[in-house]
């Protein structure tokens, strides 16, 4: 089973062929494919191959499946014996993917 780890918005991600992940808002339309260049690890399932730091050529394509908010999440500020205390909600803007391909 071959799969690769790259890297978009800060974050790593191991995927294989056929996954579907989500990861931060991309500025693509759904429907569309999108390449990835930051390869930091490819395994073809016999070898592996490292980048220092990433490895030159290589590529993982997806498809845009869609745009939409993650699950809401709450930030709680609290100052003990001070009577202080914030709750804040947000929902993070995300993009699912699929991925279609990982080019050595």
């Amino acid at each position: 089973m071959a799969y690769a780890i790259f890297k978009t918005g800060g974050k790593q991600y191991r995927v294989s062929e056929g996954d579907t992940i989500s990861v931060d808002k991309l500025p693509v339309a759904a429907d569309e494919e999108i390449k990835f260049g930051e390869v930091l690890l490819i395994n073809d399932g016999s070898a592996t191959t490292v980048g220092a730091p990433t490895i030159s050529g290589a590529g993982v394509t997806a498809k845009v499946i869609e745009q939409y908010r993650g699950k809401k999440g709450i930030a709680f500020k609290f100052k003990r014996r001070q009577g202080y205390h914030k709750t804040i909600g947000f929902r993070s803007h995300l993009t699912k993917l699929e991925i279609t391909g990982i080019q050595a």
